[in-house]
This record gives C-alpha cells, sequence and structure tokens, in this order.
C-alpha cells in the first residue's frame, strides 16, 4: 500500500484517514458494534490513521474495531477544553475509552480559534505536560482559521495540523482555499505534519468527490485526507482512490448521487439559540424563535448538535 510520512514525526501512515465523526451521534449515530465493523474493515483494506475527538462520541466505535487488531494503527484526537482540567479530563477520557497507554496526536479542537498559541495557551501548556507524562506522542491543531496556519510556522511544538480546505474553500473563516493552501504548504516545509478536513464540504461536494479529494491530495504539503466513511462500499472506493486503482464506475456514480442535510426538527426546537453560538460557519440563526439553516453555508460538521440541549438536531 501507499505509504506516506507525516511530516517530521516519523509516522508512516496510508493517506487516506478515516474520519471518525459521521459515525457517531452527532450525524449518523450508528452503533459502536457496527461502527467498529466498518472501522476494522477500513484497517484490512489498509487504512493506518483513524480521526477523532472527545466531542464526537465515537471512541466505544474505535474501540470495537481494534478489538483483536494485531496491526498498525495511529489514532488523532481532540479535545474543545478551554482550560487546563477540562483538556486533562478529555486526555484521560480517551485513554480510558480507548484501552491504550500513550495516545498519538492529541489536537486543539479551534474550528473558532484563529490565534490557539494565546487562546488556548493554557490547553497547549497541560497537553505539552502530558506529552511529558508519556500519555501523548504528538501535540498539534485544527482550525477553519487560515491565521492559525500561518503563526504555526513559528510554533514547532505543534508537530501536526489539521486544516479545513476543500476546492470551494467552503467553510474556512478567514480567507481563500488558494489561501489556505499557501498556509498548508508552509506547515509542510517547516516539517509539521498536515492532515486535511472537510475536502468534500461535509458531504456539500459528494456530487464532485473524485475531484474534489483529488484537488485537497493534491496540495503541496497535505499528507494525508481525513474522509468519513459509513459504507464497506464507501471504504472500498476511497481506499482504491488513494491507491490509485480503477474502481467501477457505477460505484462511484452511485457514492456521488448521495445527499446529506442538516436536520433541525423545528417543531420540538425551543429556540433557546446555543447551537447559533457554537456554529463556526455562521449558517444557523433563531427565525420567528426557531433555528433555521443556510445550506449554502452549512459544512455539515454537526458540532451544533453538541450544543442542542433536547438532541433535536443531526447531520442525515
Amino acid at each position: 500500500m501507499k505509504r506516506v510520512q507525516l511530516g517530521a514525526t516519523g509516522i508512516g501512515i496510508f493517506p487516506l484517514i478515516y474520519g471518525t465523526l459521521p459515525l457517531g451521534p452527532l450525524q449518523a449515530g450508528i452503533a459502536p458494534r457496527e461502527g467498529g465493523r466498518l472501522i476494522r474493515h477500513a484497517l484490512e483494506r489498509g487504512v493506518t490513521m483513524l480521526d477523532t475527538a472527545a466531542l464526537y462520541g465515537t471512541y466505544p466505535h474505535i474501540r470495537e474495531g481494534l478489538d483483536g487488531w494485531r496491526g498498525e494503527v495511529t489514532i488523532a484526537t481532540k479535545t474543545h477544553a478551554a482550560d487546563a482540567a477540562t483538556a486533562r479530563a478529555h486526555v484521560e477520557q480517551a485513554l480510558r475509552e480507548l484501552g491504550r497507554e500513550r495516545l498519538d496526536i492529541v489536537h486543539i479542537h479551534g474550528a473558532r480559534v484563529a490565534d490557539p498559541f494565546t487562546e488556548r495557551a493554557e490547553v497547549l501548556e497541560a497537553l505539552l505536560t502530558m506529552k511529558q507524562e508519556g500519555k501523548i506522542a504528538h501535540v498539534g491543531f485544527s482550525s477553519h482559521y487560515i491565521e492559525a496556519f500561518r503563526k504555526a510556522v513559528s510554533h514547532p511544538e505543534f508537530e501536526v495540523v489539521h486544516p479545513l480546505i476543500n476546492k470551494n474553500g467552503m467553510g474556512i473563516l478567514d480567507g481563500t482555499a488558494a489561501e489556505m493552501a499557501l498556509a498548508i504548504a508552509a506547515c509542510a516545509r517547516s516539517g509539521q505534519g498536515v492532515y486535511a478536513m472537510k475536502a468534500l464540504a461535509g458531504g456539500n461536494l459528494i456530487a464532485e468527490a473524485r475531484q474534489s479529494m483529488a484537488f485537497v491530495a493534491g496540495l503541496e504539503g497535505v499528507h494525508g485526507v481525513a474522509v468519513g466513511m459509513l459504507s464497506e462500499q464507501e471504504i472500498d472506493a476511497n481506499v482504491a482512490f488513494f491507491e490509485r486503482e480503477v474502481m467501477d464506475e457505477a460505484v462511484w456514480q452511485g457514492l456521488e448521487s448521495r445527499r446529506r442535510k442538516l436536520l433541525i426538527m423545528e417543531r420540538f426546537c425551543k429556540g433557546c439559540g446555543k447551537c447559533v453560538e457554537i456554529c463556526g460557519s455562521k449558517a444557523l440563526s433563531l427565525v420567528e424563535g426557531k433555528a433555521v439553516v443556510d445550506e449554502a453555508a452549512c459544512v455539515l460538521c454537526g458540532y451544533c448538535g453538541s450544543g442542542c440541549p433536547e438532541f433535536f438536531i443531526r447531520v442525515v
């Protein structure tokens, strides 16, 4: 299988990374056993890296998938904590629920954080301390802001970065896809591992999946691309794509004909506005006391669902 070095970390990966967000309660809500079966299928097909987060609720799925697995695997998780104590709690939770003694990569989960070096300085210090303790191998950050990656070049303590990038620039909060691509290339040249998110804009670009993934994978400095996958067919097609094998055109046409959307159960919405506060893409607003989505702006991440106290929001 094709292998790529993740910057200067010493980690070698297959460039397709399993993004586990869609498996969890924020999106498809697949049971851990079924999610684990899909993860195991991906590992057996050659995928070597999994991406998750404290927010995703997919640690049980990953643990199921790794049960009895003797092959290699790299796990990257994230903490959305704003303080050191919560960050430590998130790391301890990941270690416990994943059944591991050390986490390969822990990111500051900063979708809406333009400057993690100051806005999350306390969290960064906590993660570096846990790295010294042997609980974390590599520290990184994720963001939807170009500025965060421009600044990362002078911060070698971040060994891995996880930027949002797609051919339309959808979801980037402070510029264009071209500007993000320049920041990504600079990070890679500085030795940081780079794996991209939202190549399909959360599903908005499914109709152009191959073109969209090829665009991101072909950018200078991109070592891997995290893609959410909900079926064996998706996994097989994406593995073949990144391995540059020929896949049945009919299969791809079927996969690219799917559509996803953000479902808000408006009948039950109480208009508290917590989802609006969470949405980094500014795709949600309150209209006549109900949450509504601007589908042109929504990147279908599902993070808004984590803030809904009634669990009335989901990507479907």
